[in-house]
């Protein structure tokens, strides 16, 4: 019996063929960013990876899930939904990559109440495109349209998995007081903090994604608001080839620095932090000044202006700022680890 229009399916909301056919656009991108450990072809019931094995002594699977978040509501008023590809997939890598992970493939789920184009494929081609730049394979995925679960929205969840040399985990534990923190600068909100900007930015200031407020320097709110997640994987990889001693990375995503950076600091020693070491971005001056939100809050919700940590031996500092550079990052020293409780402290909002 030959293939048939699922013409019932399609009346109850459930267009199968579309689903096929807009799916069939984006093959060549999705196959342009296989790896040769990818046997199996797109379109399987299960992803296929072969890991070579003789690449490592103690191979350690490191894994992550994450979503876009409210983001998502920001590119549908735009109608511009290709960059929370990219924001999806560099959120996961940053998130093994601090524990020293090589990224080796990823996969996705987007769930909406509607498949549409081109919607759909703008945000599968940015997948694609964040999964090529940093040499993941996007080896799967699952779309799923629920006609009645979403209404007219789409959710968007990403899974990464990686490997690592059981000896060149980064976990913190050689964290010492004295060591230096250097701060890698961030593009914008990256993908955390999103129901407060929304509220204070649209509700509270009256704005919309195309207001042009001076303290953006003619940058619209939507612009400023839709940049994608940077990805620090290329920063982390050179310096892990070049053995300079990455004793504790932090990704800076919801929690802020408050939150984040206790996660890889042993018990007994603390973070001092440089209010404003890296440029605060005009996006978040914005939001504070229009919420009335006060710092530490801020630094609590948002990333202001850091996207990811490095805690280094003093001596190891130059060289680490070096790599950051050379791989296109703007970084500083934004801070010391000190005798402490685990916590993070910031001269200019906390007592020090």
């Amino acid at each position: 019996m030959g293939k048939s229009k699922s013409t019932l399916y399609a009346a109850a909301g459930v267009d199968i063929d579309l689903a096929v056919n807009l799916l069939n656009r984006v093959k060549a991108k999705i196959s342009a960013t296989r790896r040769p450990e990818a046997l199996a072809p797109i379109g399987g019931f299960g992803g296929l990876f072969q890991i070579d094995l003789s690449r490592y002594r103690q191979p350690v699977l490191v894994g992550s899930v994450d979503g876009v978040g409210t983001k998502l509501m920001v590119a549908g008023m735009m109608s511009e939904h290709r960059f929370v590809g990219h924001d999806i997939v560099n959120h996961c890598i940053n998130d093994i990559a601090v524990q020293g992970a090589e990224p080796l493939y990823f996969m996705d789920y987007i769930g909406m109440g509607k498949l549409r184009s081109p919607l759909y494929e703008q945000v599968l081609e940015g997948i694609a495109d964040a999964c090529k730049a940093q040499n993941v394979t996007l080896l799967g995925g699952e779309t799923a349209e629920m006609p009645g679960m979403y209404g007219n929205d789409y959710d968007l969840v990403g899974c990464i998995n990686g490997v690592v040399d059981k000896d060149r985990l980064i976990t913190g534990e050689q964290i010492r007081p004295g060591h230096t923190v250097i701060g890698l600068a961030s593009n914008g909100l990256h993908t955390n903090g999103y129901s407060l900007a929304r509220r204070v930015l649209f509700e509270q200031g009256g704005l919309t994604v195309h207001s042009q407020p001076a303290e953006l320097g003619g940058e619209s709110v939507g612009q400023a608001l839709i940049k994608p997640h940077t990805c620090y994987w290329p920063a982390i990889r050179r310096a892990m080839e070049l053995n300079l001693p990455l004793h504790g990375l932090a990704h800076l995503t919801g929690g802020g620095f408050y939150d984040n950076i206790p996660r890889v600091l042993p018990k007994e020693v603390g973070v001092v932090c440089n209010l404003g070491a890296l440029p605060i971005l005009p996006i978040f001056q914005l939001i504070q000044k229009l919420g009335g939100i006060d710092g530490i809050e801020m630094h609590r919700v948002f990333n202001m202006g850091v996207g990811m940590v490095w805690m280094v031996p003093a001596a190891a500092a130059k060289d680490a700022l070096a790599v950051c550079a050379e791989t296109g990052f703007t970084a500083a020293v934004i801070g010391e680890v000190t005798p402490g409780d685990g916590t993070v402290r910031i001269r200019g909002l906390d007592p020090v």
